[in-house]
C-alpha cells in the first residue's frame, strides 16, 4: 500500500514539474521581431489620384517621388523624373490618402506582435499612447522609453511599428490608483506633489498626463497651473471632481471619450460632481443624464471648447460596444481571431457579461444604447460648432481592434453626421495640429514624411473605402498586398500561439498596475 502511494505522488510530483516547466518554457520563450519589408531609396509612385486632405478636392493623374523617407517631388503624371533604379508603384485607378492615426490607445508588452503589425496592416501609421508607467518597468504596461526606442527603431527602418507621437505618463486617478512602494508623489494627494511629479516624468521625456476620472481637484488645478512650465499638458478623461468648464478654462487640451457632455448636462451634475459616492450616484443619475439633457448647456460647453481650441476625441467603439454587449450579431465579429485567447477569456469575458446583464435588465430602455446615439448627435453637434475631432479607438478595451477600428470609427463618425473629408480630418490633419507635427505629417505635400495609404476606391465616395487597401508606405517603406497579409496572418498566429497567451497571463497576474487597475 505505501509503496503504491509512493509512485502515485512521485508521478504527481513529476506532473506538476512538467506543467510548472511547461509554464514558464511559455513564459521565457523567444519572440522574433517582424521583418520590415525591402527597403527602396527612391520610390515613384505612377499616375494616381490624391486626396487633398484640406481642401477636400481629388487632384487627378499625379507622380509622387519619395527620397528615404521624405516626398521629394509631386507632379503631373510623366512630369517627375525618373530612372532605372527608382523602384515605382502604378497608381492608375487608386487614390492616395495621408497615413491615418489613431489618437487613444493603450499599448503593452505585447503589442510588438499583437497591435503593432495590425496597424501598419490597416494604414494606422501614427497613434497617441494614453498608458504609462510609474518610476519601474511594469510586466505589462509600457512607458515613454519603450515607445521613444521603437520610434528610434522605426526612424532607421529596423521595426515595424506606428509612429508614437506625444508621449504620455501612467494614468492620474488618486491614491487608489497607485501600487505600494512607489514614492508618495505619485499619489498627488496635495499641491506639494506636484512638482517632484512633474520633475519626474520631464525626465521620462513625457509630453503629457494623463489625466483620469477621481483626481483630487486641488491636485488637477495645480498641474494644469504648472504643467506648461514643463512642455507638456494634460489630456485624458474629464474629472468627475470638476465641471467640464472648468477643465476647459484650465487648459486641458484634450478630453476623451463619448460621455464627457453627459456629466455636466442636465438638473443633477452639481450633486453629481460634488458626491462623496460618484460611482452610486452616477448609476442613480444615468436615465436622468439623457432624458433631461440640457442640449443649450452642452452648446455652450462646446463653444467654450472651440474658442479654447480643446478637442475630443470621442472614441465611439466603446459606447458602441456597450450599447450591443447582449446582441449575438455584435459579438460575433471576424476580427476576434486576432484577440488573444487569454484576453478574450481574463478581460473580455467579464466585460461583455456585465454589460449584457445591465442591458438586458431594462431590455426596452437600454441605457447604453441612449448614451451611445446620444454620444453620436453631439460629435455631429460639437464638430458643426468648431470643437476639433480625432479619431480614437481605445484600444485595448473589449471589441476594439488594432488598425480595423479606426476604419469603424470612420464609419461611424459619417453615420453620426460628419462629411468624408471631416472624417479622413479627423483622422489625419487634426491629429498632426494637435500634436505639433503638421508640417511632418497629415497631408500629402513635399517636404512631409513619406506616410501614406493607396487605397483601390475613393474614401471620399464612401469612408467604408478606406478599408480597400493596395499599399501603405510608412517612413518611405513600402508594404504591398503581400506584406499586409503577413502581418495579418502573423498576428493571427501569435495570438492563439500557447507561449503568447502563457506571456499574458503572466504579465497580467504579475502587473503591479493593472492589478490596482482592476481593484479600483
Amino acid at each position: 500500500m505505501k509503496r503504491k502511494l509512493f509512485r502515485v505522488l512521485k508521478i504527481t510530483s513529476l506532473l506538476i514539474m512538467g506543467l510548472v516547466l511547461l509554464f514558464f518554457a511559455g513564459v521565457y520563450w523567444p519572440l522574433q521581431n517582424l521583418e520590415v519589408p525591402e527597403i527602396h531609396e527612391t520610390i515613384l509612385i505612377k499616375s494616381i489620384s490624391v486626396i487633398d486632405i484640406e481642401s477636400g478636392t481629388l487632384i487627378k493623374d499625379q507622380d509622387i517621388k519619395i527620397t528615404g523617407n521624405r516626398i521629394t517631388e509631386i507632379g503631373i503624371s510623366g512630369s517627375v523624373n525618373s530612372a532605372d533604379e527608382i523602384f515605382i508603384i502604378n497608381g492608375q485607378g487608386k487614390y492616395v490618402i495621408p497615413g491615418l492615426w489613431d489618437m487613444h490607445t493603450h499599448s503593452n508588452v505585447h503589442s510588438e506582435w499583437l497591435h503593432h503589425p495590425l496597424y501598419i496592416a490597416n494604414g494606422v501609421t501614427t497613434i497617441r499612447d494614453m498608458s504609462g508607467t510609474l518610476d519601474k518597468e511594469d510586466a505589462y504596461w509600457v512607458g515613454s522609453k519603450t515607445r521613444l526606442q521603437w520610434n528610434k527603431d522605426l526612424q532607421n527602418k529596423k521595426r515595424v511599428t506606428p509612429r508614437y507621437v506625444l508621449q504620455g505618463s501612467y494614468q492620474i486617478d488618486g491614491e487608489q490608483s497607485v501600487p505600494n512602494g512607489v514614492p508618495n508623489f505619485f499619489k498627488l494627494n496635495n499641491k506639494k506633489d506636484v512638482e517632484p511629479f512633474l520633475d519626474f516624468y520631464k525626465k521620462e521625456q513625457v509630453d503629457f498626463i494623463k489625466i483620469y476620472q477621481q483626481i483630487k481637484p486641488e491636485s488637477y488645478r495645480e498641474l494644469a497651473k504648472k504643467a506648461s512650465q514643463y512642455n507638456m499638458h494634460l489630456a485624458g478623461h474629464k474629472p468627475i471632481f470638476i465641471s467640464l468648464e472648468e477643465a476647459i478654462k484650465a487648459g486641458q487640451k484634450s478630453f476623451e471619450h463619448g460621455r464627457i457632455f453627459m456629466y455636466d448636462c442636465f438638473p443633477h451634475a452639481d450633486s453629481l460632481r460634488l458626491s462623496l459616492n460618484w460611482r452610486k450616484n452616477y448609476s442613480l443619475y444615468k436615465n436622468e443624464m439623457i432624458d433631461q439633457f440640457d442640449d443649450r448647456k452642452a452648446e455652450e460647453l462646446m463653444q467654450l471648447m472651440s474658442e479654447e481650441n480643446a478637442y475630443w476625441t470621442p472614441t465611439l467603439q466603446t459606447l458602441k460596444f456597450e450599447a450591443n454587449a447582449h446582441k449575438e450579431e455584435f459579438l460575433n465579429n471576424s476580427m476576434t481571431k486576432y484577440i488573444s485567447i487569454a484576453r478574450k477569456k481574463l478581460w473580455w469575458s467579464f466585460d461583455i457579461s456585465g454589460n449584457k446583464e445591465r442591458n438586458l435588465a431594462h431590455p426596452n430602455h437600454i441605457i447604453s444604447e441612449k448614451f451611445y446615439g446620444k454620444s453620436k448627435e453631439l460629435v455631429s453637434k460639437a464638430n458643426s460648432l468648431g470643437v476639433p475631432i480625432m479619431v480614437g479607438t481605445d484600444v485595448t478595451d473589449s471589441y476594439t481592434f488594432a488598425g480595423f477600428s479606426v476604419h469603424q470609427e470612420l464609419i461611424d463618425l459619417v453615420d453620426a453626421g460628419l462629411s468624408n473629408i471631416e472624417a479622413l480630418r479627423a483622422a489625419t490633419m487634426i491629429p498632426a495640429e494637435y500634436a505639433n507635427k503638421e508640417y511632418e505629417l497629415g497631408s500629402i505635400e513635399t517636404g512631409k514624411l513619406a506616410d501614406m495609404v493607396i487605397l483601390d476606391k475613393n474614401p471620399l465616395k464612401f469612408i467604408s473605402n478606406t478599408k480597400e487597401i493596395y499599399g501603405i508606405i510608412q517612413n518611405g517603406m513600402y508594404y504591398d498586398k503581400q506584406k499586409i497579409e503577413e502581418l495579418k496572418s502573423s498576428t493571427e498566429s501569435m495570438a492563439s500561439s500557447y507561449h503568447m497567451n502563457i506571456k499574458i497571463f503572466y504579465s497580467f497576474i504579475t502587473s503591479e498596475l493593472l492589478l490596482v487597475q482592476f481593484n479600483d
